[in-house]
């Protein structure tokens, strides 16, 4: 298993990755939360979670991406989710939780399904692929 890390991309105006690796369960939901919370309060609403890095999420780690996404739309913005792995995503899909969360395959595929991220992902650095090149994340 891989060490829990959390690494923010951004904030690029109100926007922001946050590329989760490792477990996410009741000993490390509480930083993903807190992380959340930060981004939040200093104005990036419009989070994208990579989860391809997610080694295991038990049932803390999705109460903490329900709060989270609940807490984002209250001020307008937005969580959607990059899932890579079969696993992760069959615990999205036996919970009802795909209906909630924009789901994708890459950040970029995020970040183009969502208008907000799309256009600032182009005025940033011209297109989306662009942003995640210069960002490691292509």
């Amino acid at each position: 298993m891989r060490e829990f890390r959390l690494d923010t991309i951004g904030p690029t105006g109100d926007c922001a990755v946050l590329r989760v690796t490792g477990e996410v369960d009741v000993y490390t939901a509480p930083m993903l939360r807190e992380r959340i919370r930060e981004l939040a309060a200093g104005g990036a609403v419009h989070l994208i979670a990579d989860l391809g890095q997610v080694d295991f999420l038990d049932s803390t780690g999705l109460g903490v991406l329900v709060g989270g996404l609940k807490r984002l739309r209250e001020d307008g913005g937005s969580l959607a989710l990059v899932i890579e792995t079969p696993r992760i995503l069959r615990v999205f899909q036996i919970t009802g939780l795909t209906k909630a969360f924009a789901a994708w395959p890459s950040v970029a595929d995020a970040i183009t399904a969502d208008p907000h991220w799309h256009k600032t992902a182009e005025t940033q650095a011209g297109s989306v692929h662009e942003w995640c090149r210069q960002h490691g994340l292509s």
